[in-house]
């Protein structure tokens, strides 16, 4: 190959994307790529370097943006990156290239799924990225330009850049509001991870266009006409929809595409924001406004800074559409993001404070990541930061707090500070008292209610319990029992194992047959373990009923000369009965088996076979005076349910019983029967249930539940 004829370079820098180049570096680009040892294969094909650059040219990219983006896919050029005159840009450019460097290995990573992907990695983006955040068009761009030429890939390279795209790339630009982009990457993804409902969507658009337009136009000439009027001055323009944001709406409302309101959309861009307000008011004052479809993000802007009116009105025809309305900074804010302040530090310190917010999340991740008593996955935690659907709630101040979908309170007090969910002790949403698992729904204003010293709760920790739906604040509360002393760690994870054993009866199991299953070198590490959260109580006692289980399995000799596989059944349940056939069998009521647990059968005179727990006093005396009646009995199908009792202890307060009961249908446990004794002069209930559950496991994560609930002292199985 002829290097000097080479098209590529010189070809590139004659676009109008490169003019952003100084004279003297294109000459020396030139000059360099003459050079005999020059390797001259991009990293990418000519055409995607090109899309690339042109994309970050639009989002008005600087010289050092676009002299780092044509580097890093120029390895030939990068290695004789010191001998081009960058003057006072070279350390920018350094960091723009270790930020590509470090993104390269994230991405090569991903497609295989690995659980940790690249934790180094990753620290390296996030520290490049909020050291020059002009890292992230170039990133994007690239991918944008990638995706566009994807169709001449192999179907499963597609499909795994696509993949790339949806999870990682789209999510990024709305975190940071760079929707120009946002929208093609997202549609992209989608066309090719799910082309036939792509190509449904699009020809429905399709087919509707020529009549929405002519609707919108219509609208758009008596709105710009009724602005004129009140000397507005504003400039309305259709809104372009886009494939996969319609998807998402008809998924998240379950609507069909024609019922889908906001295909038909205006935008109106206006001088400031009283204008904003006042086209507000003529927008009304000509439409009936649907009030449920109003939003104001210029008062409470989303966590990307977007800003914007948002309503809805039933326009001509009475035909439903939406309409925005920004002012001109508004919009450039909104479609550029970050990318309308390249240069952040050059615009006062209300740029500056603009520029933190969008990285505020992105160093916490790096903090929270450092802490090596907490070693979060930094992966996970990205991805949990990424998800598109969030909860905006409000500070007593009015500050919006940005929110995984499914936060609690307690999530919300730990965003503000590690210490105020330490400190947490009730909260307040909209006034209300509320519980600390109550579900955050945008727009709530909170109070976290706090106590002079930190003291965090095991439970917390649990999953089951829901007090905490982010990672990020699961990791602050094990920090803090990470820094405590072992011993108190190992007497907590005690008493939470001994409070659950005790619950279903296993006081007297031995834990030393179930340490090594969980990868702890004694039980007192496993009472860490516990007391941590890293394994649940609920977890050990299943395990301790397997190893029962297995052990006494061996043990029970066929009573039977000829061993044959029976099913008998009681219409609750279904066994299998070793040796015996066509004999009745039923559950014996003095301990209650449940599905899951160790049981043993044993022949009655009149009744058939009643199955005992394997521990059960009374089976212990049968077998004593009668061992040859005793049989192996394994569980079958499990049937509707299994009855067990259940005796809870509690202050005796009003809405007790219905706190109890919904908790068990949510459950979807059942009450067969309740007794109720007062404990007199101690202000206290004894509560005696029957309840139906399917197994076990559901037996102790209802159990841990009702003893979570305000009031509770005390709640065990019994028999």
């Amino acid at each position: 190959m002829n290097r000097s004829s080479s098209p590529g370079l010189d070809t590139l820098l004659q676009r109008p994307s490169t003019r952003a180049l100084s004279e003297p570096l294109r000459q020396a680009l030139l000059s360099c790529w003459q050079q005999p040892d020059v390797a001259h294969a991009p990293r990418l094909p000519w055409p995607v370097l090109a899309d690339t650059l042109d994309s970050l040219a639009l989002l008005s990219a600087d010289e050092s943006v676009i002299i780092a983006a044509l580097l890093f896919d120029l390895p030939g050029l990068r290695a004789r990156v010191a001998e081009l005159p960058l003057g006072g840009m070279a350390a920018a450019v350094t960091g723009l290239l270790d930020g590509q460097d470090a993104a390269d290995q994230v991405w090569a990573l991903h497609a295989g799924r690995d659980a940790g992907r690249n934790s180094e990695g990753l620290r390296r983006l996030l520290l490049s990225i909020i050291h020059d955040l002009r890292v992230v068009p170039i990133l994007l761009s690239r991918q944008l330009a990638c995706m566009r030429a994807a169709d001449k890939l192999p179907d499963e390279q597609r499909r795994a850049l696509a993949q790339l795209t949806r999870d990682i790339h789209a999510p990024l630009a709305n975190r940071l509001g760079i929707w120009q982009l946002k929208w093609e990457l997202e549609d992209l993804a989608f066309r090719f991870l799910d082309p036939e409902t792509y190509r449904h969507i699009a020809r429905e658009v399709d087919e509707t266009r020529i009549a929405r337009e002519r609707y919108v136009e219509a609208v758009k000439r008596k709105l710009s006409g009724a602005l004129a009027e009140q000397g507005i001055p504003a400039e309305v323009s259709g809104r372009p929809k886009h494939i996969y944001s319609i998807w998402r709406k008809m998924q998240k409302k379950h609507l069909a595409f024609e019922q889908l309101y906001d295909l038909r959309a205006v935008r109106v861009m206006v001088d400031d924001v009283a204008a904003c307000y006042a086209t507000l008011g003529v927008v009304h004052a000509l439409w009936t406004p649907i009030p449920s479809e109003f939003d104001d993000y210029i008062a409470r802007p989303k966590a990307n800074d977007y800003r914007s009116l948002h309503t809805a009105v039933i326009g001509p025809e009475g035909r439903t559409i939406e309409v925005q309305i920004r002012t001109h900074e508004m919009h450039a804010q909104a479609e550029l993001g970050v990318a309308a302040h390249w240069k952040y530090k050059e615009g006062g310190k209300g740029a500056e404070k603009a520029f933190d917010r969008k990285i505020t999340w992105m160093r916490q991740l790096l903090e929270q990541a450092q802490d090596p008593a907490a070693p979060e996955d930094l992966a996970g935690a990205l991805d949990a930061e990424l998800v598109e659907d969030r909860v905006y709630a409000l500070s007593p101040k009015g500050e919006v707090m940005d929110l995984p979908a499914g936060a609690t309170p307690l999530d919300f007090a730990y965003h503000v500070h590690t210490m105020v969910g330490h400190r947490c002790r009730g909260a307040k949403i909209n006034g209300r008292i509320v519980p600390l698992t109550y579900h955050l729904r945008s727009g709530d204003r909170v109070e976290i209610l706090t106590g002079k010293e930190a003291d965090p709760r095991r439970d917390w920790l649990l999953p089951a319990n829901g007090f905490l739906a982010s990672n990020r604040s699961r990791e602050k509360v094990r920090s803090w029992f990470h820094k405590l002393d072992r011993a108190r760690n190992v007497q907590a994870g005690r008493d939470l194992l001994d409070r659950e054993l005790k619950r279903l009866g296993l006081q007297q199991a031995d834990l030393a047959t179930v340490v090594r299953r969980f990868h702890a070198e004694s039980v007192d590490d496993l009472y860490i373990q516990v007391a941590l959260g890293d394994t649940g109580p609920n977890q050990v006692s299943r395990a301790l009923l397997e190893a029962e289980k297995a052990a006494q399995a061996p043990a029970a000799p066929p009573p039977l000369p000829r061993p044959t596989a029976r099913r008998g059944s009681t219409g609750k349940s279904d066994f299998t009965v070793q040796g015996v056939g066509n004999l009745l069998v039923q559950l014996a009521r003095c301990c209650q088996p449940v599905a899951g647990e160790p049981i043993q059968g044993y022949i009655t005179r009149t009744r058939g076979v009643t199955v005992h727990r394997a521990d059960c006093v009374a089976l212990a005396r049968l077998a004593a005076a009668h061992p040859e009646r005793v049989l192996p009995v394994e569980w079958g199908r499990t049937g509707s349910g299994y009855e067990v009792d259940v005796m809870v202890r509690a202050v005796d307060r009003r809405w007790l019983l219905k706190d109890i009961t919904n908790l068990i249908a949510q459950e979807d446990a059942y009450v067969t029967e309740i007794n109720s004794d007062n404990l007199r002069e101690s202000g206290r209930v004894q509560l005696r249930l029957r309840l139906k559950v399917s197994d076990y496991g559901q037996l102790s994560t209802l159990l841990g539940k009702l003893d979570a609930l305000p009031g509770v002292d005390d709640v065990r199985r019994l028999g």
